[in-house]
């Protein structure tokens, strides 16, 4: 009897979870679920990639395949006492693959390779740029050897919107000794933006090297708020002496392009870059 009680709440319950379950499946498919289409941002139906190809009649772009960031020189050279600043020179290979962010550390390292100190950050290229990555006051208790560069978390992107590279660039390019007042040594140039942005901020960047090639000296100032075919002067100072004669002066500009919070607006007089 007891037995029989309890295979017909079984059966009860197993009847009340189908009955449900049907319920649900149907308003679900009903009134809830999405149909899949070719612009959801998911592959499914049958596409070969994400809303393309398949029953989605755009073709799949083909994948980025993208090459590492080259690295072309990594230097250190004496800051204040006991410091020292470091750059590295990195080349992007790729044509239309870009990172819009990579983390990267340097580090200034005694003859057997140990690590004396080291700083990380975050910085982003173009394609076929080469840029520079600065590090300065970069404290060791004896003297390196060597700097290193390691480079992770590249995130590539599709190189979109733009034919090549924002139209930025540094005129009038000079270096001279100061020979009365505060300072040892002072680059000075002009920046120029060709391109139809207005952007928030420029990063200038500065190499002295000397006759061989060697660097000599770095240093970078930050420019803000500089609009499309706008022009802005700057003067960099050293304070104090370096090793060396300057023979070679090498400016760069980084915009980046990536964010669209450097951007302040577009605009429509200029040329597209």
């Amino acid at each position: 009897m007891a037995s029989s009680r309890i295979l017909k709440q079984m059966t009860i319950s197993f009847g009340y979870f189908v009955f449900f379950s049907v319920v649900f499946f149907s308003v679900y498919y009903l009134f809830i679920r999405v149909p899949p289409t070719c612009t959801d941002g998911k592959q499914n139906q049958d596409e070969m990639g994400i809303d393309c190809g398949g029953i989605c009649t755009n073709q799949c772009e083909p994948p980025l395949n993208a090459k590492d960031i080259v690295t072309r020189e990594v230097a250190f050279v004496p800051a204040d006492r006991g410091s020292y600043d470091v750059l590295a020179r990195i080349y992007n290979p790729n044509d239309i693959a870009g990172a819009s962010q990579f983390s990267y550390k340097l580090a200034l390292r005694d003859s057997a390779g140990n690590v004396l100190v080291e700083k990380s950050g975050t910085s982003f290229i173009l394609p076929q740029e080469t840029k520079y990555l600065f590090e300065f006051h970069l404290s060791a208790q004896t003297r390196p050897v060597k700097a290193t560069l390691e480079i992770s978390g590249v995130s590539w992107e599709r190189f979109r919107g733009y034919t090549e590279r924002p139209r930025v660039m540094v005129v009038k390019q000079s270096y001279e000794r100061i020979q009365s007042g505060p300072g040892y040594g002072a680059a000075t140039g002009l920046v120029v933006n060709e391109s139809q942005y207005d952007f928030r901020s420029l990063l200038v960047k500065v190499v002295l090297r000397d006759a061989s090639g060697h660097p000599l000296a770095i240093n970078s100032t930050e420019m803000l708020t500089m609009p499309s075919g706008g022009q802005r002067d700057f003067r960099l100072i050293w304070p104090t002496a370096f090793p060396g004669e300057v023979k070679n002066v090498e400016m760069f500009v980084d915009a980046d392009i990536y964010h669209s919070e450097n951007f302040i607006k577009q605009s429509s007089s200029t040329t597209p870059f």
